[in-house]
Order: C-alpha cells, then structure tokens, then sequence
C-alpha cells in the first residue's frame, strides 16, 4: 500500500456561528491576542504624528484618553460576537439588514486591505533596514523581504486565529515584542535630556482634540473585525476585560512611545530612530516577528468581511487573494497617506458604531436576538439605522474640515447614537 502524504486542513467557520467546543479562549488569551495587535510599527508611525505639534507630556496624556475611549468601544463591540458566536459584519444583519449590511462589508474590506499594504510595506522597509541591500539595491531586497511577509502571513491566516493565539503569539510572539518594547522604553528614559524634553510645550499646529481623533481611530479601525476573534471566547466577561485591558496599555504604551522616539531621537522615521538605538536592529527584528499578526489579522478578517456577501467562497482562496492585492499595493503606493487613512477610518466607522451600540442596548434590555436574525429572519435593508449613520459621517468629516478644534470623534457617534433612537422612537409613536 503506497505511503500518502496529506496536510489537514484547518476548520473554517466563515460566517456561521462558532460551535460551542471551540469557544475556548479566555481573557488572558484576550489580553495577549489585543496587546499584540495594539503594539507594532505602524502605531509607533501614528505616535510620531503627534509631535511636535504636541509636547511630550501633552502626547502622553492624549495617548491615555484616546486610548481608554476606544479600547472601551472597542471591547463593547466585542461584546456581541461573544454572545451570539458570528462574525462582526453578520452582526450587522439584524440592524442594516442583510444587504444594507453590504455597504459596511465593503468599506471594511477596503480599509483591511488597506491596512495590510501598510503592514507589508512597513515590514519590508524595516527588515531591509536591517539587513541592508542583500540582493544588490535597496528596492530588490525590500521586494523581497516583503513577499517573505506576505507568505508568512497569509499562512497565518489560513492557520485562522484558535491556531495564532495559541501557538504562536502565546509561545512566541508577545514574549519578544515584550521585551523589545521594554528595550526601547528604557534606553529613551535613559537618554540625556529627555526629561527637559518633558517640560517643552508643543507648536500647536495639530489641535489637541484631532490628536485624540488620530488615537482613538487606532482601536477604531479594530472594531469592524473584533467579532471575528471575540466569537471564539468561553465568557463575555473575560473576552470584554482581556480586550479592554490588553489595547488599552498597548496602545498607550506604542502611541507614547512613538512620540517619544522621534523627539528624543531627533529622527522623524521611526524605523531609523530604532535602529539608531543600541542594539535597536535587534528590537526591530522582535518587533517585526510579532508585526506579523497584525496583518494576519487584517487577511483573515477581509475574507470573513468577504464572506457575509459571498459565504459560499472558501476562505483559504479569499486569503490569498487579500494577500496579492495588498502586496501589489504595498510596493507602490506611499506611507504619506497614513494619516488621511486613520482619520478616514474613524469617520466611516465611529458612527457605524454608535448605531450599533445603541441599537444592541434597545435589544438586549428587551431579551436580545434569536439567531436566526442574523441570517434566514434579517431583514432585507432597514434605513433608518443607515440615515443615522450617514448622518454621522457627515458630521464627523465636517467638523475634522471646519472645526478640528472641537474633535470629531466623540460628536459623530453621540449623534449617530442618539440620532438613530430617536428615529426608533418616532417609528414606534407613529
């Protein structure tokens, strides 16, 4: 009898509800999975955008805010996955409706294949840094290296995240951007004049309150896919706490950190302030082994969104997809966009959010969903919920345009909140 060789293939879920024995991940696997996609190289470039508009001390505190806001939506969103097991863009059915829950889909899909040409892109400039120009020219080695990244990742994506979590980012990766991120920490506060550096006021030019736009757009930007993972939990409660906590001090932690880098260093790109550090090519190389989970992250997530419209394509072929589009994407377009990129995330998706949240907290209050709301009994478009969102759009990208001072954030989802209960309320009366 021939010997025959077979790989197994992982499970894939797609958009059906995550069977019950493999809801197994607890909070402390939460806090692990949410730390690490809330540290890496691109939250230290969203840092960096705060200086020297503000001061250190300003930066630090705007870090904090910023970060407590969001992570604490953020994890609210999380909330629901853990509940009914689905996917965030299923869960959207009962509200949109099944295909007003398309619009979202494709917006999220834009923004993560976004997101995983900046992983790419940042990856391979930082590895080339590293390794200088191997192949003979620093445009052939950067190629390089990010194709390695880009399989690396896609293969982690198609492991899908029972696999990340518990085989890779718990025995390997967190332990090592841990210490990286302590490596760098303690050489900038060790470094001469940084506490003077502490006492110097910013130049104003970006108002505080668009700062804590740019911070919270960071666990923003999550939310959209965080049912993806959450739906995995073994409680609420532990899913909520181990993501609250785990991007709440990473995020701070990153966002600060960058700042902090660019001033102290006197370098505006990050890459090359990290290596200007002792024994900083080091820290990078352990920073970028754990930069691969944000953008499997971003994969995965675009072929779950991908799914809610077409739940009949498997996920390994829209994987891979993902991955070539945002290689190609990777090599050619600039890191100059990533500040419009976050400020275009959080006008599309804080609202979004505020209609979720206020419409789960109606629903709940009243015994929750049936499961089948999320698929066969979801209704086909419900306009209200997206008029209120609209509406938050508009809001939040007008303020960013005339009234950057007031910040955006906070307004556009208190609107789109309240805006939408309302609108129930006068339905209901009528």
């Amino acid at each position: 009898m021939p010997w025959k060789f077979r790989i197994r293939a992982p499970p894939e879920w797609g958009i059906d509800p995550v069977p019950r024995e493999y809801k197994i991940l607890r909070g402390i696997d939460f806090f692990v999975l949410w730390s690490s996609l809330g540290v890496g190289l691109l939250v230290l470039v969203a840092g960096s955008l705060l200086v020297p508009s503000l001061g250190l001390r300003d930066a630090l505190a705007i870090s904090i805010v910023g970060s407590l806001i969001g992570s604490i939506l953020l994890a609210s969103a999380g909330l629901i996955g853990s509940k009914y097991s689905v996917p965030t863009m299923v869960s959207l059915r009962p509200i949109l409706g099944k295909t007003g829950s398309y619009l979202p889909t494709a917006l999220n899909v834009i923004q993560l294949v976004g997101w995983t040409a900046f992983e790419l892109m940042i990856m391979g400039i930082a590895a080339t840094n590293v390794s200088g120009p191997i192949l003979g020219s620093e445009m052939a080695t950067r190629i390089f290296w990010t194709v390695i990244f880009a399989v690396w990742c896609a293969a982690l994506a198609i492991g899908g995240p029972l696999v990340v979590v518990r085989k890779w980012l718990e025995r390997v990766a967190i332990w090592l951007v841990y210490f990286s991120a302590i490596w760098i920490t303690a050489q900038i506060f060790t470094h001469s004049g940084v506490w003077d550096l502490f006492a110097m006021p910013g130049d104003g030019s970006l108002p505080i309150s668009l700062a804590l736009d740019l911070v919270i757009a960071m666990p923003i930007s999550w939310w959209p896919l965080i049912s993806d993972y959450n739906r995995f939990s073994s409680t609420g409660r532990g899913g909520f706490l181990g993501t609250f906590l785990g991007y709440t001090i990473s995020n701070t932690w990153f966002y600060f950190l960058g700042a902090a880098l660019v001033m102290v260093m006197g370098i505006k790109d990050i890459v090359s302030s990290i290596a200007a550090l002792f024994l900083g090519n080091l820290a990078l190389i352990f920073i970028l082994v754990d930069e691969t989970d944000n953008c499997f992250a971003d994969i995965y997530s675009t072929a779950v969104s991908i799914q809610n419209a077409a739940p009949k394509v498997r996920q390994w072929k829209l994987v891979m997809l993902t991955t070539v589009i945002g290689l190609v994407l990777a090599l050619t377009i600039p890191l100059t966009e990533y500040e419009w990129f976050l400020l275009m995330i959080g006008g599309l998706f804080v609202p979004l959010l505020g209609v979720l949240v206020s419409e789960y907290l109606i629903r709940e209050k009243a015994g929750g969903f049936e499961i089948l709301e999320f698929y066969e009994k979801a209704p086909k478009i419900s306009f209200r919920p997206l008029f209120s969102w609209f509406a938050g759009i508009a809001t939040y990208f007008l303020i960013a345009r005339y009234i950057p001072e007031l910040g955006a954030s906070i307004p556009s989802f208190a609107l789109s909140a309240s805006l939408n209960l309302i609108l129930r309320i006068l339905k209901k009366g009528g």
